[in-house]
């Protein structure tokens, strides 16, 4: 039996590292143009929180994503054979979409 082929989950987890700092420092400059001069600092122990994932957590993550675009494509490949295409084209997924946000 074959094993299935998912994601690195060290390159999702550096996807979602990247993702995760870059969230932070929008919150921090937000923060630092909104708040007041007197409540600099109040609070800040949680905010400065790193966030992390475990490694159950990546997995989960990592096959999440495998079967969302496995499913894509098999959707968008249908939709470009029943319109005679050869390919799948930019078009084939945005028709797609929609249905498939809703179905994860």
């Amino acid at each position: 039996m074959m094993e299935e082929v998912t994601f690195e989950c060290d390159l999702i987890h550096s996807i979602l590292k990247r993702f995760w700092t870059l969230r932070a420092l929008e919150r921090e400059n937000f923060e630092a143009n909104d708040a007041p001069d007197s409540e600099l600092g109040v609070g800040t122990s949680k905010k400065n929180r790193t966030t992390s994932a475990n490694g159950n957590a990546l997995k989960l993550t990592c096959e999440l994503l495998r079967v969302f675009i496995t499913e894509a494509v098999q959707r968008a490949a249908a939709i470009a054979e029943a319109e005679g295409a050869s390919q799948i084209e930019p078009t084939h997924l945005e028709i797609i979409l929609p249905q498939l946000l809703l179905d994860f």
